[in-house]
């Protein structure tokens, strides 16, 4: 898995207007090809009068990349969408970007400036934001600990913490970068006099 991976934050739409064509690009995270494909299959539903519903998505799952014109002219819409996500090195996200006809011939140029605009305007909408490959772990302590416990966690700054769990002793979940685990836990014992006991929980992404 890669330390780190470049999407977007959450679903957003965005609308540009060329020579009277509407140009709706619609943003969607996804991590899979069904949802991909769902995505794209409500948006179609949505827009069903649309002349155009272009796309084009990339999954860091097996490495996919897709696209379609979508009736527009060979590599004129879905592609430069593509390129535009392959550009700002974006990755696990679909967009689809629906086209109402207004009547006014664009011109090659003009399509692939106008869904790539599109396309753009759409992502910006959905916030670009980076993922980090992060190991869960549990840290467990006294009450009379928890004070320098604590101060020890805000010296990382690459920390995400979750919320606290309090019985008998508490229970602090911490997500770090996969590559600071290991020094990480090792301050921590050192600090504290192995006072706080360890445990290492499974690795996924969280927004950095």
């Amino acid at each position: 898995m890669k330390e780190f991976y470049n999407t977007v934050a959450r679903f957003a739409a965005a609308e540009i207007t060329e020579k009277r064509s509407r140009f709706i690009a619609s943003v969607q995270p996804v991590t899979t090809e069904e949802e991909a494909l769902a995505f794209l299959n409500a948006q179609r539903q949505k827009y069903w009068d649309a002349s155009h519903n272009v796309y084009a998505y990339i999954l860091e799952q097996n490495q996919i990349m897709r696209y379609s014109d979508d009736g527009e002219p060979g590599g004129t819409a879905g592609l430069p969408v593509l390129d535009m996500l392959k550009k700002e090195a974006l990755t696990n996200l679909i967009v689809v970007v629906t086209r109402y006809f207004g009547g006014i011939l664009l011109g090659t140029g003009g399509l692939v400036h106008a869904y790539s605009k599109s396309a753009k305007a759409g992502v910006e909408a959905a916030e670009k934001i980076q993922m980090i490959l992060c190991q869960k772990l549990s840290l467990h302590c006294a009450y009379p600990m928890l004070g320098k416990l604590q101060n020890e966690l805000s010296k990382w700054e690459n920390i995400i913490r979750d919320e606290a769990v309090y019985t008998d002793q508490v229970e602090l979940p911490v997500f770090l970068p996969v590559g600071e685990s290991a020094a990480f836990q090792s301050s921590i014992i050192d600090k504290t006099n192995a006072a706080v006991k360890i445990t290492e929980g499974p690795v996924s992404y969280h927004k950095k």
